[in-house]
């Protein structure tokens, strides 16, 4: 024997249908039996008052016990009205007032096979036929009872044509509750309609689609919106996620690319060297040192690829205290010693970015990988401009504003979000007057691999990944990396960096 299944649960619009129905259904059949009821109790009240009211005549009384009406007499009353005497033996007599010919009640033979008190109606029913009756038991003079009866046809007769208008007007009700809970359903869910239609050609591939019920006021309306809110972040999270693929296989195809140069260097130079006959001790010298240079690029190109990996996975990074003036003065230094091509001096932010003085600016943060951000800015001052290009760096402190750093303006680029207005920072500015870069490559100059374009003139050329790494680190320190530039203005690299509090320097002895 298979298992009992539970029927799955029908549509929404089914039930809804359904249970309005049922319950307009129970609360008419529930408002009909109360009416029944009263209108019954009304009629049976009516006929017990009008026996309570009737007493039949004292001479009738006497007439019934002598055995007889007097001269012949008819005992037709002109009513409905039927009149039983028991005499004081308690036995019903022959004389009976009212009888038409009509079956009667059916009336015990003696007041106690009755069963009825006194001054209490009860129903009964006919001598013969379908007809009911109502009795009702009264004392007369010298012990003697009487039973007076009414007939029951008009209250059966109103009661029943009651039912009748009652099943008639209930099976109305119902088909009525059907059709217009249907439309009132349909009306009512049409919103959610319309969401499923929507939603099915969104599921076809049409993302842009949003549910149009958005009205705040009703539930459908709080649905759809927030509906709508989930799809845009789906769509959002789905554009994220695509960009994101397309950044990394164009990252993987740059990588393989300058992976690739170094490694046909090598092979080719590898192969050259293998020919030793052929070659002087001079070309094998020459060839052994273009090996271990394109082995040093490649393993450079390695080094900062593990290190974006770092980075992007979890970066980690000291927290210590750093001056960033002594900082930027060993990277002015440093530079100075590996390049004499190109003039670099130290300064203060000019005004009114900054203070004008060169004063101690402490931030927090790895000493060793800020020192990275600076010497990386520095080179590439050096490499991508002119020989004898001057190379200015400057530190300072100041606020973030559109007109110092640190927030977002027009001709400013950085791949960073801006930081809180007002915020104290630590600035390092790296600027050159050389020739400056156009804006579509300014905003691309912090994509990994991205080479700015070839007006700038450079001796050596990089990976593309120095910029990125430095922004990168920038950002883990609560910071950002930013360049302002121009065409023919040269460039401004900028590190930003929140400023230690004044109470954490020098032990809190320190003040603004």
């Amino acid at each position: 024997m298979k298992p009992l299944l539970p029927r799955p649960p029908g549509s929404l619009r089914r039930r809804l249908i359904l249970g309005v129905t049922a319950l307009a259904t129970v609360a008419v059949v529930v408002s009909q039996v109360f009416g029944f009821v009263v209108l019954r109790s009304w009629l049976l009240d009516r006929v017990d008052q009008q026996l309570a009211d009737f007493h039949p005549p004292s001479p009738a009384y006497v007439d019934a016990s002598r055995g007889g009406i007097p001269g012949g007499r008819p005992g037709v009353l002109p009513s409905d009205f039927r009149v039983y005497f028991y005499d004081a033996s308690g036995r019903r007599t022959d004389v009976s007032l009212g009888a038409d010919g009509t079956p009667g009640p059916r009336i015990a033979d003696s007041v106690v096979e009755l069963g009825i008190r006194d001054g209490h109606p009860a129903t009964v029913d006919a001598v013969s036929g379908d007809s009911r009756w109502r009795v009702l038991l009264s004392s007369g003079p010298d012990d003697m009872h009487a039973v007076v009866a009414l007939p029951l046809d008009t209250v059966d007769g109103a009661t029943s044509k009651s039912l009748w208008l009652d099943a008639v007007l209930l099976a109305i009700t119902v088909a009525a509750l059907l059709a217009l809970g249907r439309w009132v359903v349909r009306l009512g869910l049409l919103p959610l309609t319309r969401m499923e239609d929507t939603a099915e050609r969104i599921s076809a591939g049409q993302l842009d689609l949003r549910l149009p019920d958005t009205d705040p006021r009703t539930e459908i309306g709080r649905l759809g919106r927030v509906l709508n809110s989930m799809l845009e972040r789906l769509r959002q999270a789905l554009g994220e996620r695509e960009a994101s693929e397309a950044r990394m296989r164009r990252f993987v195809a740059d990588a393989g690319h300058e992976l690739r140069t170094p490694l046909t260097a090598i092979q080719g130079y590898a192969q050259l060297a293998l020919r030793r006959a052929r070659l002087s001790a001079d070309e094998q010298d020459e060839a052994h040192q273009l090996i271990a240079q394109n082995a040093e690029r490649m393993g450079l190109l390695v080094d900062d690829l593990q290190l974006l990996a770092l980075l992007d996975r979890e970066p980690s990074y000291d927290s210590a205290p750093v001056d960033l003036l002594s900082l930027a003065a060993d990277a002015v230094r440093t530079a100075a010693l590996h390049g004499a091509s190109h003039p670099v001096d130290l300064g203060p932010l000019p005004d009114p970015v900054g203070s004008g003085e060169l004063d101690v600016v402490e931030a927090t943060g790895d000493p060793h990988r800020l020192r990275q951000i600076v010497e990386n800015l520095l080179s590439n001052a050096r490499l991508y401009t002119p020989s004898g290009t001057p190379v200015h760096v400057r530190v300072g402190e100041t606020r973030v504003n559109a007109d110092t750093c640190g927030a977002d303006r027009p001709g400013r680029t950085s791949a960073s979000p801006p930081l809180p207005h007002g915020t104290p920072v630590g600035v390092v500015e790296v600027a050159d007057e050389g020739p400056g870069l156009a804006a579509r490559n300014a905003e691309h100059v912090f994509e990994r691999f991205y080479r700015a374009d070839p007006s700038r003139s450079r001796a050596h050329g990089g990976s593309g990944l120095g910029l990125s790494i430095a922004s990168a680190i920038a950002e883990g320190h609560g910071g950002r990396l930013e360049l302002d530039t121009a065409p023919g203005k040269g460039c401004t690299f900028r590190l930003v960096l929140p400023a230690r509090p004044p109470d954490e320097r020098n032990g809190g002895t320190s003040c603004w």
